[in-house]
């Protein structure tokens, strides 16, 4: 599948999507990832440059930051157990190149979580490339400095739970429970800080493939199964009660197998989202005003990329991939005819001038290399001096 990635994208998506939904191979995960976001896209498309943003120094403010939650996430993995190991070296060299590379955004806590999952997949350059893809496709304006689309989320999660649970939809209401409060680090860490670990790395793989209506879909399941029946509710009579029982959720409902045929069941679409969002961008603007980050459109998972960014190897198409000496000519349309003329006339004869040279014995010789130049037609490759790469050559003649 992998061989063949874009025949797969363009004509077998929903095999993909349901490979997504089994599980990735363990083995094979960090390359899907990579294929899926379009991050492999990314990062022929920028040879060298995660290497030119590690050489740079970094900006100080950001620096500290970084260094203070490096020790942070996941203390107990291998990778980042030791103080200074390469885990957290790998890690602290991804979110720099993140604030050199965006500026405008610096560094977020919550991608200190996303990176580390990323680098216990793949090395640092391709965990680097991925993040920018869920920074700028999946989650747009997550980690910008107000981090109004993720309250803009927030308001769209609450939305959509009226309809799949009116029971934890008017229990949230009534408790005048924000959705800031207990849905910002589930999106912006795609509950990589919130469900077992077996759980996270099977969200993950329908996230990368269909796109932020999965993590929408986690936290609607997670709020539909905590607060969604009046038995559920009992204990959660005030604020308090209410917030504690979203942080401390039931493990039944997180454990993999169930929570995966929740997700996939949940009958809320990308068209839902879309939807739901330009009511609450017009709420928005009606209490707040404009939103002051404007961030790139949100792309619907790996098919939406995919088609949004072709591969790099269609930039190709407007190299040539035969190079003419300066010296040959090329006929042009006013004497076309008069050369198809020409050759008429010369064909049968073995005569000097039409650039055949006679042996002893009559037969023709093999043309001479300055009459080929005099007729770009006669060879295939014009006698060019630079050869054709297997690169352009496929793009040529596929």
């Amino acid at each position: 599948m992998l061989n063949n990635w874009d025949k797969w994208m363009a004509k077998k998506h929903k095999k993909i999507r349901l490979r997504c939904q089994k599980g990735i191979p363990p083995s094979l995960r960090g390359r899907a990832w990579q294929y899926l976001s379009g991050s492999k896209v990314k990062l022929e498309q920028n040879i060298n440059k995660f290497d030119e943003l590690d050489l740079l120094p970094g900006e100080p403010k950001w620096l500290d930051v970084i260094e203070r939650d490096l020790h942070r996430q996941f203390p107990f993995h291998e990778m980042f157990v030791s103080r200074g190991g390469y885990g957290q070296q790998d890690l602290f060299r991804v979110l720099k190149a993140y604030t050199l590379y965006r500026p405008e955004e610096g560094y977020c806590q919550a991608q200190a979580p996303i990176a580390a999952v990323l680098l216990m997949h793949m090395p640092a350059e391709q965990a680097f490339w991925c993040l920018v893809q869920i920074c700028e496709k999946y989650l747009p304006g997550y980690y910008s400095e107000k981090l109004e689309a993720i309250q803009l989320d927030g308001e769209i999660l609450f939305s959509l739970l009226h309809r799949v649970s009116p029971v934890a939809h008017k229990h949230l209401s009534k408790q005048k429970i924000d959705p800031i409060l207990y849905m910002t680090e589930w999106f912006m860490c795609a509950f990589s800080r919130t469900l077992p670990w077996s759980s996270v790395l099977r969200v993950w793989d329908m996230f990368f493939c269909e796109g932020v209506k999965i993590i929408f879909r986690v936290g609607l399941v997670l709020l539909k199964h905590t607060l969604g029946s009046s038995e559920k509710l009992k204990s959660c009579q005030g604020q308090y009660e209410t917030m504690e029982r979203l942080r401390t959720l039931n493990p039944k409902i997180m454990q993999e197998t169930f929570l995966v045929q929740e997700i996939i069941e949940l009958p809320v679409t990308e068209r839902h989202i879309e939807r739901e969002h330009l009511i609450q961008l017009k709420k928005w603007k009606e209490t707040h005003g404009e939103l002051q980050y404007k961030s790139p459109p949100r792309l619907h998972g790996a098919k939406a990329i995919s088609e949004a960014e072709p591969h790099s190897h269609q930039a190709l198409g407007s190299r040539p991939s035969i190079i003419l000496p300066t010296d040959a000519l090329v006929p042009s349309k006013g004497n076309k005819n008069k050369l198809q003329k020409e050759k008429k006339q010369d064909k049968g004869k073995d005569s000097p001038g039409n650039g055949l040279i006679p042996k002893e014995n009559g037969t023709p010789a093999s043309p001479e290399p300055q009459t080929l130049l005099k007729h770009p037609e006669a060879s295939p490759h014009h006698q060019s001096k630079e050869s054709l790469t297997s690169r352009e050559s496929e793009d040529t003649y596929l």
